[in-house]
């Protein structure tokens, strides 16, 4: 069934809201209508409002430049003129929780990029590769604001879908251990180099709260739904470093696996490569064909040559091979701001508009 649904964008002036600008141009489903930010932009167009803070290396969409930008707080306006909206706030996270609440309760169904509601009970964190079953929640959920149409549904970290993908697909082997170290993009922070000029040459070994995320979130993707919240999984510990690095976009992780049984190279790579689900199963727009590619280059993968595979939506992985202290060891990326903010959040809101939870108002 061909679907054309209207779109407002919460924190539009920001990079990972200006990403979302780019994604939603040429959309086959969802058509921009409504781009909110703070006090501080809104009563300006958009074109006004971002001046010289487009941080995308493609032009501004054009459709976008006169569109007024309305102030987040007039919830009760926005839910007029959409059907449902992405959330790309920056703001301290009770903020955050408070105004998609808001929006929720307002009837409107909330596809959020931030980390304010990963772990309320009754909101999903979505890979919808992964674990699309999550959203079954939602209903919960409406029972708990109070509404028919309006919900929250969230995405998760950017760091972990370098690996945790491919985790997912070892799932049958039982991996229990796993330690990473994950080598993070400056637009991760929301900045290019000419924003943070101190970044050139520079590694910083400290990103607040992402090794927590790191090691949390892949739980909560394995985890279930019972008596109307998700819980953890408890099959795996994991434990991480991150580290800032001078690249602009592209998340990568060095990965070290124990399993509980014993696969062979061939198995691993197999397992990963086929490895689908709802996305590809019924052929979304932002699908990747093929989600997890091995690359057999003892060089590979790298930033520049790969972190576009699929459109900046597939997970490249390469040097796997066996470790002397773990099992296997292998090296995987992921671009941040397409599958691991903006893009995957699109993702989600594909999924959830093809199971009915996203409809024309």
């Amino acid at each position: 069934m061909e679907k054309n649904l209207r779109v407002g964008i919460l924190g539009a002036t920001g990079m990972v809201g200006q990403r979302f600008i780019t994604l939603m141009e040429n959309h086959p489903w969802f058509h921009v209508t409504a781009v909110a930010a703070s006090s501080r932009s809104a009563g300006r167009s958009y074109e006004e409002a971002v001046g010289g803070r487009w941080k995308m290396e493609t032009p501004m969409p054009e459709y976008v430049k006169q569109m007024p930008v309305l102030n987040i707080d007039e919830v009760e306006k926005i839910a007029g003129m959409v059907d449902f909206v992405f959330c790309a706030l920056n703001m301290p996270k009770e903020e955050i929780r408070s105004i998609e609440e808001r929006y929720a309760r307002a009837e409107v169904p909330v596809v959020s990029n931030n980390s304010a509601h990963r772990w309320t009970p009754d909101v999903p964190m979505v890979i919808p590769e992964i674990n699309d079953s999550h959203f079954d929640v939602i209903r919960y959920q409406k029972k708990r604001l109070g509404t028919s149409r309006g919900f929250i549904a969230v995405k998760p970290n950017c760091s972990i879908q370098s690996y945790a993908p491919i985790l997912t697909a070892w799932l049958p082997f039982e991996p229990y251990e796993v330690a990473a170290t994950t080598y993070q993009a400056i637009s991760g922070a929301g900045k290019t180099f000419a924003d943070w000029p101190e970044m050139v040459g520079n590694v910083i070994p400290y990103i607040g709260g992402e090794e927590e995320k790191s090691e949390q979130e892949p739980l909560r993707l394995w985890g279930s739904v019972q008596n109307g919240e998700i819980v953890k999984s408890d099959r795996m510990l994991i434990t991480t470093q991150c580290i800032r690095i001078p690249v602009l976009n592209g998340h990568t992780a060095a990965v070290f696996v124990r399993f509980r049984k014993n696969p062979t190279f061939e198995e691993l790579v197999e397992a990963a490569e086929r490895f689908a689900g709802y996305p590809q199963e019924h052929a979304l727009p932002s699908a990747p064909g093929q989600f997890i590619r091995y690359m057999r280059e003892e060089n590979r993968p790298q930033i520049t040559l790969d972190v576009q595979y699929e459109n900046g939506m597939g997970i490249s992985f390469g040097r796997l091979r066996k470790d002397t202290l773990f099992d296997w060891k292998f090296v995987g990326m992921s671009h941040n701001t397409l599958r691991g903010a903006a893009g995957g959040a699109v993702l989600c809101a594909e999924t959830l508009a093809d199971k009915g939870f996203i409809t024309a108002g």
